[in-house]
């Protein structure tokens, strides 16, 4: 959960649950945009429920706090989020461990980003929006009680071997993610986020001390991300189905972020100053794979990162597909 400063490219180490609703990634999108596609067995009620939730967690004024597992590892945090006129204000803040808040305030609520822009596709099946739907199979059923809200469920499962997939609870009155499990291969949870306690309207929440406060960047198309260049235009020749840029970098940008609605992930090329070594480096915790191995690119060396909601084959793929542009 470290988010330093303004960088964007944190957050995609963010759980899933909490970037739907404190920080979704990416600049915003003030036009619609459609996507086309097969819509094979789409399920129109449970794309609707997901559209829900998506403008819920702009539009509702809530407050409570959270537990996020993975493995053994344990975090609770305070979320707090409130609109007032045209924008809204969020705060994550840790409970537990080191003391530290992110905030994003004065977020225009006429502003979509790609991810949230994805979750509300898959309404209208003939004009072939299918959203996350082409890529996901979803079902929906009664769920269980998460802070004492009634919840209807929504099992996400991939149609590939290139992401994950999802059990959500949503707030049967509000649509807000009240619980969240990301599943790996063989049903395996590889983590877990869901609400302790929650509260809805604007009442006045203890504030609660902090060693660092980092403000969430909020990228806008007319203004590019702030990495510094690489010096060498590239790009990559392949990626998962239906994951899509969450702003417009530079060609030469050390940093780009892709999502598909639900997961993301960030690749990152940095210069190395001596030779490449042989190998590769791979860390997993909880669903968050960071996949590293140097190449090179125009004949310098360079350290490639892949880091996001991927399996490992994923990222692998991912930087194995870095060329120079032409």
């Amino acid at each position: 959960m470290r988010i330093m400063g303004t960088a964007t490219a944190r957050i995609s180490k963010m759980p899933m649950s909490v970037r739907s609703g404190l920080a979704a990634i990416g600049l915003c999108l003030f036009a619609g945009q459609t996507q086309a596609a097969t819509c094979l067995d789409a399920d129109p009620v449970a794309m609707e429920w997901l559209q829900k939730m998506s403008h819920s967690s702009h539009a509702v004024n809530y407050r409570g706090v959270v537990t996020f597992q993975r493995g053994e590892d344990m975090q609770v945090m305070q979320i707090a989020h409130s609109v007032s006129g045209g924008s809204s204000t969020e705060s994550l803040t840790r409970l537990t461990g080191q003391g530290a808040q992110v905030l994003r305030a004065d977020h225009p609520l006429e502003c979509v980003h790609p991810g949230h822009k994805l979750l509300q596709l898959g309404l209208d099946k003939e004009a072939g929006e299918c959203g996350i739907s082409q890529h996901y199979r979803l079902q929906v059923g009664d769920g269980e009680r998460v802070a004492g809200r009634d919840a209807v469920r929504i099992k996400i499962e991939p149609r590939d071997m290139y992401r994950y997939g999802y059990v959500m609870e949503l707030d049967r009155e509000t649509a807000l993610l009240l619980k969240v499990s990301t599943v790996g291969r063989g049903s395996r949870i590889l983590e877990r986020f869901q609400f302790a306690d929650l509260t809805y309207g604007q009442e006045q929440h203890t504030a609660v001390p902090v060693d660092t406060i980092h403000l969430a960047d909020h990228p806008v198309p007319s203004h590019p991300g702030n990495t510094r260049p690489l010096g060498v235009a590239w790009e990559l020749k392949w990626l998962p189905s239906g994951f899509m840029p969450t702003d417009f970098p530079e060609q030469s940008d050390a940093r780009r972020t892709y999502t598909d609605g639900l997961a993301v992930f960030s690749v990152f090329l940095e210069p190395l100053r001596g030779g490449i070594k042989p190998g590769e480096g791979v860390a997993r915790q909880g669903s968050t794979t960071s996949y590293t191995r140097g190449m090179t690119l125009s004949g310098a060396p360079v350290l490639v990162t892949v880091i996001g909601e991927v399996p490992v084959n994923s990222a692998r793929m991912v930087a194995d597909s870095i060329s120079r542009l032409r």
